[in-house]
């Protein structure tokens, strides 16, 4: 097996395989390795409202609705990169945080993983967003939110997979 970088930048390496397959013939794979852990997180306030970030999606040229989100460095833990993501995307911080699951994003292709969370009690502050996002902050009840995954208003795998293993929680009585 030989591998070789066909692409890097400061978030992702693209890598070209050359491979014995599991037949036993030559074969290639390219992979898209991440830099990055991909965290995101449920803010949820005291009415049962979940706080939507929305923003433009450059590579699928639309624009999108999500939970906070963003990339944590592997150097730090993944809660303490959510909390940062938080504050940074919309202000909020504090609270009680909580892991909701882990995944992996797309992984025929890439190997980006993602741990989610769910926070309550939260207060509010002063967003920083970076250069590249102009973000709108919306609170949408969480009943709502389900519906607009269902409606395909959400189309974000990290908000579709973190709502509904919450939707899974709250049926099985666990919240």
């Amino acid at each position: 097996m030989s591998r070789r970088v066909a692409y890097q930048n400061p978030w992702i390496e693209i890598l070209h395989d050359e491979v014995i397959r599991p037949d036993g013939q030559p074969g290639i794979y390219g992979v898209v390795h991440f830099r990055h852990l991909a965290i995101g997180v449920v803010p949820l306030d005291a009415g049962d409202r979940v706080l939507l970030v929305g923003q433009y999606r450059y590579t699928l040229d639309h624009y999108s609705w999500e939970i906070p989100e963003g990339g944590g460095g592997f150097d730090e833990s993944p809660e303490e990169a959510a909390r940062r993501e938080l504050v940074e995307e919309t202000g909020y911080s504090g609270g009680h945080w909580r892991e909701l699951c882990r995944a992996e994003l797309s992984n025929s292709v890439t190997d980006e993983a993602t741990i989610l969370f769910v926070a309550t009690g939260l207060e509010a502050g002063t967003a920083s967003p970076e250069g590249t996002e102009q973000l709108q902050l919306r609170w949408v009840p969480f009943d709502e939110a389900m519906a607009m995954i269902g409606r395909g208003e959400i189309a974000d795998a990290m908000t579709i997979l973190a709502l509904q293993q919450l939707a899974l929680e709250r049926a099985a009585g666990r919240r």
